[in-house]
């Protein structure tokens, strides 16, 4: 092992925090221009893609699940600065929703699911939460009559954030065997090397 493996080894707790900020201050950009979006016809308002719940994957795929709800709680702060407490109340509970799933799927397949797998389920579960909150917000069960609109509108942003992670994963990869990290998902089974996200 070479001294630059050597020194870059033992700054390997550095690596990850600096890469961990990396991700947090990129899911709050995908944040801020999703907000900057329309109101999508016949949804709730707030209704958003979830581009930023890309960065929530590759942190759940590249740390855990610990470090994959400090992006999702930093995104629930960041709406409920900029778009009030109904924003930060809406995020919060679809970003734990999705983001508890995408820990449960990674625990139990320890890295052989596929990268719609992840983003399909946490999608629609994303979403539902997030029309849980609402209908608990305003007090009224109509709001329970766009649930298969919303459903559809779940697999449509599920199918584009999951291959947007699949297109990104290589990269990060590449990124966090560069600086000596292991994927959390490979620290668990060492067999299953790049094994997600690399089929739909």
């Amino acid at each position: 092992m070479t001294r630059l493996h050597i020194n870059m080894a033992k700054q390997k707790p550095l690596w990850q925090l600096s890469l961990l900020g990396m991700l947090g201050a990129l899911a709050l950009a995908l944040s801020y221009l999703e907000g900057l979006l329309p109101a999508f016809p016949f949804l709730p308002p707030g209704a958003k893609p979830g581009f930023s719940n890309i960065i929530t994957m590759l942190t759940a795929y590249a740390f855990g699940f610990p470090q994959a709800l400090y992006i999702t709680l930093l995104k629930a702060l960041f709406a409920g600065l900029t778009r009030g407490l109904t924003a930060f109340l809406l995020s919060l509970t679809g970003g734990l929703c999705s983001t508890a799933l995408l820990g449960l799927l990674l625990r139990l397949k320890k890295g052989n699911v596929s990268a719609l797998g992840l983003s399909l389920p946490a999608a629609l579960l994303h979403n539902l939460g997030q029309l849980c909150m609402a209908i608990l917000l305003s007090s009224s069960l109509q709001l329970g009559r766009i649930a298969p609109v919303l459903l559809l509108f779940s697999l449509g942003s599920g199918i584009v954030t999951g291959f947007a992670f699949q297109a990104l994963l290589p990269a990060l990869q590449r990124l966090l065997r560069h600086y000596a990290i292991t994927p959390h998902y490979e620290t668990e089974n060492p067999k299953q090397t790049d094994r997600i996200g690399t089929r739909s």
